[in-house]
């Protein structure tokens, strides 16, 4: 049996973080699909800022949305939003089978408007109502000024990946204003199943220590506080709270791992999959750990829903002097910060396309 079908079958969802027109077009998302036990999708700012300056595929749209007179961030959501449709009517015979537990697909809000709560969740309904799909994902990061636009969002009906978490705490608040949007659906009399996710970033962290740790502790934090947060997650899950939602018709809002992809070339390149294998979760992987994984990938087991050895991990490293709640927080902050350059080089290169397509009119 294929080591993806394997970890399909332990019950974690296998997603690739990925998506181009070219994936779409060419039958090969399809072919991950049916072949690989891909059941869902993430996208972000640099993935399409490399499918779009790389290659010619968007070009004859672009052209089309320029002669609408569209430009800049209204152009690229076009672009984005067909996207992101098409693969998530790939998906959806998955999310019709599963009843809304997988075959997501997942957009991504403007980050210059991550510190405005009200505009990020007017954004988010609005690129939500336009695909129209009921598998769409709206990311909105898991800050301080996110977590409101997550409740809200939630409780007006819009399903959202919350993105740019890092630690058990962050995780925490985040599922947390997921859990009041779902409560208040409850209150107001409407369905509380509204899917969502929380995506934590894995091997930023290892990335961030490897010039400061021991030989022995590379490339283990990341997977210690995947564990944290995956015991975190099942005592959540377990509570009187989460109980009495569920009751109502709840659903769990899954834990996503993300930033999977190894970044230490000596390193395992299926390191953070093999390690973080986990029922009711979800991996998004790159494109090239996917295809690692599933020609020589490894599946020993779920993880405990303890977290294993997780917390005794981070006391090693707290014991060297590692400060895991500023890490965490730094770590957030370079990554809003991130996802503003990130954008920013997307809207450059979508202005620099347009101008030499126009040119070459």
């Amino acid at each position: 049996m294929n080591p993806t079908q394997k970890l399909h079958d332990l019950g974690q969802s296998l997603w690739l973080d990925n998506i181009t027109r070219d994936l779409l077009k060419s039958g090969t998302l399809r072919r991950y699909r049916d072949g690989l036990s891909v059941t869902g999708l993430t996208s972000n700012p640099t993935i399409f800022d490399h499918a779009i300056k790389n290659s010619s595929d968007y070009d004859q749209a672009i052209r089309q949305k320029l002669e609408e007179g569209k430009s800049g961030e209204e152009l690229f959501f076009e672009l984005a939003l067909e996207d992101v449709v098409s693969a998530a009517d790939l998906f959806r015979p998955i999310y019709d089978r599963t009843s809304g537990v997988d075959g997501w697909v997942s957009l991504e809000v403007s980050p210059l408007i991550a510190h405005d709560s009200k505009t990020t969740l007017a954004e988010a309904k609005d690129l939500h109502a336009r695909a129209n799909r009921s598998n769409l994902f709206i990311k909105i990061p898991g800050t301080k000024e996110g977590l409101p636009a997550i409740e809200e969002a939630i409780f007006a009906g819009v399903p959202v990946n919350v993105t740019l978490l890092f630690s058990p705490a962050q995780y925490v608040a985040a599922a947390e204003a997921y859990l009041r949007g779902v409560e208040r659906r409850v209150e107001a009399g409407l369905p509380p199943q509204v899917g969502s996710v929380a995506s934590v970033f894995i091997s930023r962290w290892d990335t961030a220590v490897r010039d400061k740790v021991p030989e022995n502790l590379k490339n283990r934090l990341g997977i210690a506080i995947g564990k944290c947060i995956y015991k975190s997650y099942c005592d959540l899950l377990g509570s009187s709270r989460w109980e009495r939602a569920f009751n109502f018709g709840a659903r769990p809002q899954r834990l996503l791992f993300a930033s999977t992809g190894t970044k230490d070339p000596k390193a395992s390149d299926i390191l953070y999959i093999r390690e973080l294998a986990a029922s009711l979760t979800v991996n998004t992987m790159p494109e090239n750990t996917l295809k690692a994984f599933a020609d020589h990938g490894e599946v020993h087991g779920p993880l405990p829903r303890d977290g294993g050895d997780g917390e005794a991990v981070l006391a090693q490293f707290a014991a060297i002097g590692t400060d895991i709640d500023a890490l965490a927080t730094n770590l957030q902050d370079e990554g809003a910060v991130s996802f503003v350059n990130s954008w920013n080089d997307l809207m450059n290169v979508i202005k620099a396309k347009s101008a030499a397509l126009q040119t070459a009119s």
